[in-house]
């Protein structure tokens, strides 16, 4: 036995004597591991789920999101149709798509990879949709596209603002053509809200890429970015070993993140996540306001035609 050899076996000693926590115990540890080193969870939480030392904010769900803007179920849930046959292509890889489906309706509690709630900001009532990145990759399908076409429809019915928190891979490629066409379907829907003259508010939560990006999320009357190191939430279409790849090109640290976004012009504005509803709060007062004087000018104008097509008729 040389001393190559006699390393490796050391080595696998070591390996198999170590014994890795399993998700169960990590779920149930005080630690969450941040920057380098354990860090206390309930710290994390008190602080909107953003590490205090490195900025990184860690995930959240829709439910939780929607507690930190509306305050502790304060809000009330959209309820939207589903699709009597979820799986028409019979998708199966390592495991069936229905049994994906399955474990994510488990783990999240959703039906599908969208929430949707109504709620009050600054008193100003909202229509928000969120995407929970734990359901198969926050990955878009029918079910998907149809949440966001009922919220839409809500928020036209109550004349009400809609927000949309991103957190996607994409469109589900388990659907696949049926999957794409809700990017149309879902932007349609937003023309349609801009038709009525109300504000559309996108907030880019880490990862937000694919389809998603492509759609609805670049629609925005204002693109909000969430905060973090390194240039805060991920914001591209294709990856960025993509893009190396296919440029050959080197690319800077902080490319495909909302900073770099923002210093191109995609993206209005970069917060803390304490920050983003305050400040969503103040613009849509803002939005709202421009809407009203809008709306006076408009039916001044018309109450003026209409004035001057009687005189004339007379």
């Amino acid at each position: 036995m040389n001393w190559i050899t006699k390393i490796i076996t050391a080595a696998e000693k070591i390996k198999s004597r170590v014994r890795r926590a399993t998700k169960a115990e990590i779920a149930a540890s005080k630690y969450i591991s941040c920057h380098g080193v354990p860090t206390e969870k309930k710290i994390i939480q008190q602080n909107n789920f953003v590490c205090p030392e490195c900025n990184h904010h860690h995930y959240i769900s829709p439910t939780q999101r929607f507690n930190m803007m509306f305050g502790e179920n304060n809000w009330k849930k959209i309820n939207s149709p589903l699709v009597t046959d979820p799986d028409p292509y019979r998708w199966e890889d390592t495991k069936k798509y229905t049994d994906r489906l399955k474990e994510a309706k488990k783990i999240t509690g959703q039906d599908n990879a969208i929430l949707s709630c109504e709620g009050k900001i600054n008193d100003i009532d909202v229509v928000v949709s969120a995407v929970n990145f734990k359901f198969i990759g926050g990955s878009i399908s029918m079910n998907e596209g149809e949440n966001v076409l009922a919220s839409v429809q809500t928020a036209i019915e109550k004349k009400c603002p809609y927000i949309f928190v991103s957190a996607s891979g994409g469109m589900r490629m388990m659907t696949n053509m049926l999957s794409l066409m809700q990017m149309t379907r879902m932007t349609i829907a937003i023309n349609e809200l801009k038709k009525n003259n109300l504000p559309y508010i996108v907030v880019i939560s880490n990862p937000t890429t694919g389809g998603l990006s492509a759609s609805i999320v670049s629609t925005s009357d204002i693109c909000i970015g969430e905060s973090g190191p390194n240039g805060g939430a991920t914001y591209a279409f294709a990856g960025r070993r993509i893009v190396e790849a296919t440029t050959k090109s080197d690319l800077p640290q902080n490319f495909q993140t909302v900073t770099w976004q923002k210093s191109k012009g995609q993206v209005d504005i970069i917060l803390d996540r304490k920050e983003i509803a305050p400040t969503i709060g103040t613009l849509l007062s803002i939005l709202l306001k421009k809407r009203e004087s809008k709306n006076i000018e408009e039916n001044d104008s018309l109450v003026e035609k209409s004035a001057q097509e009687t005189k004339e008729a007379s």
